[in-house]
């Protein structure tokens, strides 16, 4: 069993529910968050080892959300995924790289990509 514990950040229920079955099947603990409130509650209360953030959420956004962690746990693992809005999905993605995201996904994304970036991320936490 995997130890690494993975903070979803997803507004989108479906899309959540999916990425959290992927990474529970992949053997890592997984708690979730609809909005960036719920994910700063959830950080205050879980040890997180990464986090998986949506960009473009209603209320306190997933930009909002790497900007907190960078403050707060400047080591912490993120990794930003956007589908796009009223840009593309790379003008967000590019703003989530200056602000600290290591990794970034553009949506849809398949689960071995998913798989393969949350086990680069969690590496090179490890080498640090």
């Amino acid at each position: 069993m995997n130890p690494y514990t993975i903070l979803v950040v997803e507004d989108q229920e479906e899309m959540r529910a999916a990425i959290e079955a992927m990474l529970t099947v992949a053997g890592y603990c997984v708690v979730s968050a609809a909005n960036g409130h719920e994910a700063k509650r959830t950080i205050a209360t879980h040890a997180i080892d990464l986090v998986l953030t949506d960009l473009l959420m209603p209320g306190k956004d997933g930009i909002e959300v790497i900007s907190d962690l960078r403050h707060g746990n400047p080591q912490l693992p993120i990794i930003a995924m956007s589908g796009g809005g009223r840009m593309p999905a790379s003008f967000y993605l590019n703003i989530a790289r200056g602000l600290g995201a290591e990794t970034l996904l553009g949506k849809p994304f398949s689960e071995q990509r998913l798989l393969a970036e949350v086990e680069k991320a969690l590496a090179r936490q490890e080498a640090e």
